[in-house]
C-alpha cells in the first residue's frame, strides 16, 4: 500500500463532500481506503485498527465531517482514555471545524458545539447522562483506544448502557488485544476453526505496512545487560546477570535492581541514551527523549540523574492532571532534550518529536510495550529513526523482535483440567499496568528486596527481527559505534549499517589475544536469551524423563534428581539455568539408553 507525504490537517466540515474529495490535502492511502470502506458499507459499528502514529485521529475526524455534512448524524461524542487525550481530541477537531467541549459535565450543551469529548472514567460515573444525550439527537460515538472499555466490568457496562442507542459507533485502537477475556463493547468476535473467538476488525493497518509506506519510523532497540546484586528479605545476597536464564522472581528482582537510580546501570544507560539523542539531533535538530518511569519517586530520581548528565533539568510529568497536560504541551512545542514521565505518556499522547526512549519500568505486557514504543514511531519526514533503550529482559526482547506481529483480542482460552493457565502471569501484569500510577500496588511487600549494586554492559541491537552487536563496556569505542548511527536513514540503510558495524566489531575482537577479552566475545545472534517459559518447558521435559526413568530403574524421583545434581553439578532444578537443565536432560537420556 502506498501513501502520500501529506495528511489532511485542515479539512472543512464538508470534507470530503465536495467532489473530487474536497479541496483539502489528500489523506494517506490507508485513511482513504478505510474511509471508502466505511462509506460503501455504512455500518452502525466499525472497528479500525491502525498502528500508533499512523493517523487514527485524522481518519476519525474526516469520517465525522462526512457524517455531519451528509446529515447521517447531528452530533459527535469522543470517548478517550485520559483527561489529556480528550483535550487533545478537542484541539484536533477544532482544526477541522468540529467544535467539541472537553469540559462538559452535565446539562444542555452550548449551541456553539458539535459535541463533547469525555473519558471512559467519566462515562463510568454517569452513563445515563450520556445515554440521554445520544437518544435526543443522532450521534456518532468515537471510542478511542476501545480496549479500555474492557478495563473493568463497570466501564464496559457503562459504555454499553450509554452508547447502545447511538446512530453510529467508530471504535479505534492501535493495540486491539487484551490479556484478559473481558469482551470489549461494540467489537465483533468471530469464531475460528479452533473454536476460539477473536476480535474482528473492519480495517487493519499494521506497523509493517505503515513502515513500508514511510508513515512510521523504523525502531532500533538498544539492549543493556550487566551484573546485578541484591539482598532478599531472608538476608541472602544474590548476584545475577541480566539476560541469563533465571526464575521469574529472580528476573523481577534483577530488573528492579537495574532500574534503581542509586546503582550504576541507570546512570550509564541514561548517558548512552543522551549520547544517542545528541547524534540524532545533528540531523533532526528538535529531537526529544522520553524516560518512562515506574513511579513518581523513580521519575524524580531519573530527572536528577539527567540534570547531572546534561546540565539541564528535564520536563517531569508525574500525574494525569491539568498541570501535567500543560507540561506535555510545552515540551511538545519546545526544543528541550528530555522528558521523564510515569505511565500516562505510554498511550495516545502525541509528541511527534520524540525520537529516543528509555524503557525504565518493570511492566512486561505486550499491550503496554506496544503503546510505549508507539510514542516514538510517528514519522514527520522520510528517514527519521527511533531508538529505544531496554534492559536485557527476555520478554522485552521478544516484544521488540515481534514489532510487526498483528494481534487480536482472544475471548476464549482453552484450559485442560489441572493444567497451569499460561495466561495467568500475563493477566496479573496487565492488572498492574492498568492501576493508577499513584495507587499503592503492594509490590514492595510481594517481592521485598534491597538493591545493592548494578553495572551496565552494552548487549545488543535489535532491528527488524534481527540482532546485532557484541557486548561492550559503556563509553567504549564499540558502544559508540552503535550510538553514533545517523538519525536520518532509510530502513534498508539501518540494516546494512548494523551489519557493517557488527562485522567490524567481530574483526576487531579477533585481533585481540583471548586473555584480553573481559566480556563474552560472541555476536548477539549467537547469544540466545532464554525466557522463563522456556525454562519451565525444560524443567517439564526433565521431570518427564526422570518419571520415565523411575519406572525403568525402580529408583525414587528424589534419588535420581540428587544423582543428576551430583554428576552434572548445579543447584536444584527450580533454580538451575537452561544450560544445567539441558545437561541433566542429556544425562538421564544417556542413562535410559544404557538400560535398554
Amino acid at each position: 500500500m502506498t501513501t502520500t507525504a501529506t495528511t489532511s490537517h485542515h479539512l472543512s466540515p464538508a470534507f470530503p463532500g465536495r467532489a473530487p474529495w474536497g479541496t483539502a490535502n489528500k489523506l494517506r492511502a490507508w485513511q482513504q481506503g478505510a474511509l471508502e470502506s466505511y462509506i460503501q458499507k455504512q455500518p452502525r459499528d466499525f472497528l479500525a485498527v491502525a498502528t500508533p502514529g499512523a493517523g487514527k485521529t485524522t481518519f476519525a475526524l474526516t469520517l465525522a465531517s462526512w457524517l455531519l455534512h451528509h446529515h447521517v448524524v447531528q452530533q459527535v461524542t469522543v470517548v478517550a482514555p485520559t483527561e489529556h487525550l480528550k483535550k487533545q481530541w478537542a484541539e484536533a477537531a477544532a482544526r477541522v471545524g468540529i467544535r467539541l467541549d472537553p469540559e462538559y459535565s452535565a446539562g444542555p450543551l452550548g449551541r456553539e458545539y458539535h459535541g463533547v469529548a469525555v473519558t471512559y472514567a467519566g462515562v463510568g460515573v454517569r452513563p445515563m447522562l450520556h445515554r440521554n444525550r445520544v437518544e435526543q439527537r443522532k450521534t456518532l460515538v468515537i471510542l478511542d483506544e476501545i480496549h479500555h472499555a474492557g478495563d473493568s466490568k463497570s466501564w464496559g457496562e457503562a459504555c454499553q448502557e450509554a452508547f447502545e442507542p447511538a446512530t453510529r459507533r467508530l471504535a479505534l485502537t492501535g493495540t486491539p488485544f487484551r490479556s484478559d477475556t473481558n469482551p470489549i463493547p461494540f467489537v465483533a468476535y468471530e469464531e475460528g476453526p479452533d473454536g476460539i473467538r477473536r476480535s474482528s476488525a473492519d480495517y487493519t493497518y499494521g506497523y509493517g505496512n505503515a513502515l513500508a509506506d514511510g508513515v512510521v519510523r523504523p525502531v532500533i532497540f538498544l539492549s543493556y545487560s550487566g551484573n546485578m546484586r541484591w539482598r532478599t528479605k531472608a538476608g541472602d545476597e544474590i548476584e545475577a546477570r541480566l539476560g541469563e536464564p533465571m526464575t521469574k522472581d529472580a528476573v523481577s528482582q534483577a530488573w528492579r535492581t537495574a532500574l534503581d537510580p542509586r546503582g550504576d546501570w541507570m546512570p550509564n544507560v541514561l548517558k548512552a541514551a543522551d549520547h544517542r539523542l545528541t547524534e540524532v539531533r545533528k540531523s533532526v535538530h528538535d529531537a526529544g527523549g522520553l524516560v518512562i518511569a515506574a513511579d513518581q519517586e523513580a521519575a524524580r530520581a531519573y530527572a536528577k540523574l539527567i540534570r547531572e548528565i546534561t546540565g539541564t533539568s528535564p520536563t517531569v510529568v508525574l500525574s494525569d492532571d491539568t498541570g501535567a497536560s500543560q507540561r506535555i504541551d510545552d515540551f511538545s512545542h519546545s526544543e528541550d532534550r528530555w522528558m521523564v514521565a510515569v505511565r500516562m505518556v505510554s498511550e495516545g499522547v502525541d509528541v511527534p518529536r520524540l525520537a529516543v526512549g528509555v524503557y525504565a519500568t518493570t511492566i512486561s505486557t505486550p499491550l503496554f510495550f506496544a503503546q510505549a514504543v508507539g510514542r516514538f514511531v510517528r514519522s514527520r519526514r522520510r528517514g527519521e529513526t527511533a531508538s529505544v533503550f531496554l534492559p536485557t529482559i527476555p520478554d522485552l526482547l521478544g516484544f521488540a523482535n515481534e514489532m510487526e506481529v498483528e494481534r487480536d483480542h482472544v475471548l476464549d482460552r482453552p484450559k485442560k483440567d489441572g493444567e497451569e493457565d499460561p495466561y495467568a502471569e500475563e493477566e496479573k501484569l496487565l492488572r498492574e499496568a492498568e492501576k493508577e500510577q499513584d495507587e499503592d500496588t503492594g509490590e514492595q511487600d510481594m517481592l521485598p528486596f534491597e538493591a545493592l549494586e548494578s553495572d551496565a554492559v552494552f548487549d545488543r541491537v535489535l532491528y527488524d527481527g534481527a540482532e546485532f552487536g557484541m557486548q561492550a563496556h559503556p563509553g567504549s569505542e564499540e558502544e559508540q559505534d552503535y550510538l553514533g548511527i545517523p538519525g536520518l536513514l532509510e530502513p534498508d540503510q539501518v540494516q546494512m549499517l548494523l551489519q557493517k558495524r557488527q562485522a567490524r566489531q567481530i574483526a576487531h575482537s579477533r585481533k585481540k589475544p583471548a586473555e584480553e577479552a573481559d566480556l563474552l566475545e560472541l555476536p548477539a545472534e549467537r547469544r540466545p536469551v532464554v525466557t522463563h517459559k522456556e525454562l519451565m518447558e525444560l524443567r517439564k521435559q526433565l521431570n518427564s524423563l526422570v518419571g520415565a526413568y523411575v519406572h525403568q530403574s525402580g529408583k525414587p524421583h528424589g534419588v535420581i534428581h540428587t544423582e543428576l545434581r551430583r554428576v552434572c553439578g548445579g543447584p536444584p532444578s527450580a533454580e538451575a539455568t537452561a544450560g544445567q537443565l539441558r545437561e541433566r536432560i542429556k544425562k538421564v537420556q544417556e542413562w535410559a539408553t544404557r538400560m535398554r
